[in-house]
């Protein structure tokens, strides 16, 4: 195959260098945060652990010298988180919840009503990287999300659990 890049939105797959990569789905939010951390880390973040690292080396000895270590393994993990993002943010399938209505699907901000407790919860159905369920970002990929997709507003689900099935009512479906 060529070194040419190319997609074929149809399978959601980007191609480089004859592989097939699968793209990543997230909101103009998760990439805007993701592009900052990648920004701090490469301005802010990696000048000041070269410092650190050339500071150390003047103290001498270097095979004792703990802070030369620990500035060495905060630069692995900064060079490492550096490449991570970049890699995600190459394959980011950008798209805009905004755009859509109607029954559950990517970007949606649901309202659900757990049937046993009566406990309601409001989720965003966000990609894999961006999710963070303590701040109500769920995975697309969760067992709950998974169930959700294709229900409208009334409609009960039933999520299996590793703490046994759960049944949510959905009360509402926004996309903002």
């Amino acid at each position: 195959m060529s070194e040419v890049m190319g997609r074929t939105p149809a399978r959601g797959f980007f191609f480089y260098c004859g592989i097939a990569m699968e793209k990543i789905p997230m909101t103009r939010r998760g990439f805007d945060a993701l592009d900052a951390e990648l920004k701090q880390l490469k301005t802010v973040d990696r000048p000041a652990i070269i410092r650190d690292i050339a500071e150390a080396r003047e103290h001498g000895d270097l095979s004792e010298n703990a802070e030369y270590h620990a500035a060495r393994e905060k630069q692995g993990f900064i060079e490492g988180r550096i490449k991570e993002l970049e890699g995600v943010l190459s394959l980011a399938d950008v798209i805009d919840p905004s755009k859509f209505s109607g029954s559950i699907k990517f970007g949606a901000t649901v309202t659900l009503v757990d049937e046993d407790s009566g406990e309601e919860k409001t989720y965003q159905i966000v990609g894999e990287v961006e999710a963070d369920i303590e701040n109500g970002l769920l995975n697309l990929r969760s067992p709950l999300a998974r169930a959700l997709i294709g229900k409208e507003e009334g409609d009960s689900v039933d999520v299996k659990t590793p703490g046994g099935t759960k049944s949510y009512e959905v009360l509402s479906i926004r996309y903002l």
